[in-house]
């Protein structure tokens, strides 16, 4: 028999963790979690994107729900919005470190779902 000193992971995150239901952390997880949001912290992994770039790498969001999800991901710190004062006015956004270390850990995440995306939801009959 091994003992181990180690806590698992579910441990954890309960009492105090995720699972209670007035937890902060799922206001969290919930912006983090999105669809939009994921999309749009793994488009500024990389690089600093103005918005019209931003749009056209998250194929598919529109304009609302762009704004909207920039707004909640710098309300929480994750990205930054610089304005610069030029005609025509340019904006350019950007992970901030917080959002560096959150996507450091999202994109192994992202890259497994493309990895299996097929697998799971493929024409492969359910078993």
């Amino acid at each position: 028999m091994t003992v181990s000193n180690e806590v698992s992971p579910l441990k954890l995150l309960a009492p105090d963790g995720v699972l209670p239901a007035r937890c902060p952390s799922r206001v969290v997880l919930d912006h983090v979690t999105s669809k939009w949001g994921v999309l749009v912290l793994v488009a500024l992994s990389e690089e600093t994107l103005r918005w019209g770039a931003l749009r056209r790498t998250v194929e598919g969001i529109t304009e609302k729900m762009l704004a909207q999800t920039l707004r909640t991901l710098e309300r929480d710190g994750l990205v930054h919005r610089e304005a610069a004062v030029s005609i025509p006015p340019r904006v350019d956004y950007s992970l901030t470190p917080l959002g560096r270390e959150l996507t450091a850990h999202l994109l192994p995440l992202v890259v497994w779902v493309a990895a299996h995306a097929d697998e799971i939801v493929g024409d492969t009959p359910a078993p």
